[in-house]
């Protein structure tokens, strides 16, 4: 028995008919096709709009969640007796360095506030010491830069053979050449979020008289002028990040200081020895020291710091000396 197209084709039938009746002018099922106008339409309720609070809650779950550092209980060193000593060896190598600059920049706020309004001082970094002689200028500088990095070898040196770390002094600080790439990325990324916002920090503080006006480049001008105002970069760079952070954070959590108290009394040091700048030297400097701090606790690599510091003071030195005689504000 041969079969129909209807019987291969389920549902071929009813199709026929819905076409026939559209032709035939007859109105569909109603209870497929209601028609009548006075029934109510329901459609499904919208879920409801989250409140402002709602959404502040949610944003700070989220924020939270960043915030949260463990500490490396692998770097704590248990035995009372073995860590003796890690905090007095750690101001010892602040005395030599930053901790003294936070000494003298207090006494020099001290003396400009007591003197003359902070508004109207102008602070003047890296000037030249012989500038009618540019030879023995030039060898100051470059003895300057050696010298003032003599406290990070010092730091190094200590945590190569005093406690030393299981990754030693370079490997617990990230301070290598394993992912050089991705610190150069992410140093550039925190120098231009640091410093836009840090322009707009002074311009403010400077505005309101809470701080001093920044010469930050005045070496006399010779060929060697502009490498020197690098070298100046980096050796801030290098100084501020491989003591302040790489250094005192390992030593800090050996001595079992969880990793925000760390970043916090890092940072208030780190605005303390800007002070000489006026307080929007130490507020922005100190916000500096908590987004580094933070940062170092993440990735822990010291490198990306190094790079993004380095590349602040280079626009700053050598933005300053180029711009001064353009820019009066800079004045």
């Amino acid at each position: 028995m041969s079969q129909t197209d209807s019987e291969v084709i389920p549902g071929l039938d009813g199709l026929r008919q819905w076409r026939q009746d559209i032709r035939d002018g007859v109105a569909p099922d109603d209870e497929q096709f209601p028609t009548d106008p006075d029934a109510e339409f329901e459609p499904e309720p919208l879920p409801d709009s989250p409140t402002l609070g709602e959404r502040l809650l949610e944003i700070w779950r989220r924020l939270r969640t960043h915030l949260v550092l463990t500490r490396d209980d692998s770097l704590v060193i248990e035995d009372p007796a073995k860590r003796r000593g890690l905090v007095l060896e750690t101001l010892i190598v602040l005395g030599v360095s930053l901790g003294s600059s936070a000494i003298w920049s207090v006494l020099q706020l001290i003396d400009i506030m007591t003197s003359r309004p902070l508004s109207q001082t102008t602070v003047s970094m890296n000037n030249s010491v012989t500038p009618d002689r540019p030879w023995l200028d030039l060898l100051n500088q470059l003895a300057r830069i050696v010298l003032t990095l003599v406290p990070v070898l010092l730091a190094l040196y200590l945590l190569a053979l005093v406690r030393r770390p299981i990754a030693g002094p370079f490997g617990v600080m990230g301070l290598n050449s394993s992912k050089v790439f991705r610190d150069i990325a992410l140093g550039a990324l925190l120098a231009a979020g640091i410093g836009i916002p840090g322009l707009g920090l002074y311009a403010l503080a400077r505005a309101i008289g809470i701080n001093a006006t920044i010469a930050a480049g005045n070496l006399s001008q010779h060929w060697w002028t502009v490498p020197i105002y690098i070298l100046l970069a980096a050796m801030n760079g290098i100084l501020e990040e491989v003591v302040m952070v790489g250094y005192l954070f390992t030593r800090w959590t050996q001595r079992g200081l969880g990793p925000w108290p760390v970043i916090i009394i890092s940072a208030l040091i780190r605005g303390s020895y800007h002070l000489y700048q006026g307080f929007g030297g130490f507020i922005g400097n100190a916000v500096m020291g908590v987004i580094f701090g933070w940062i170092f606790m993440r990735t822990k690599r010291v490198l990306p710091l190094v790079i993004a510091h380095t590349i602040l003071d280079i626009v700053s030195f050598v933005g300053y000396s180029l711009l001064v005689n353009q820019w009066a504000w800079l004045r």
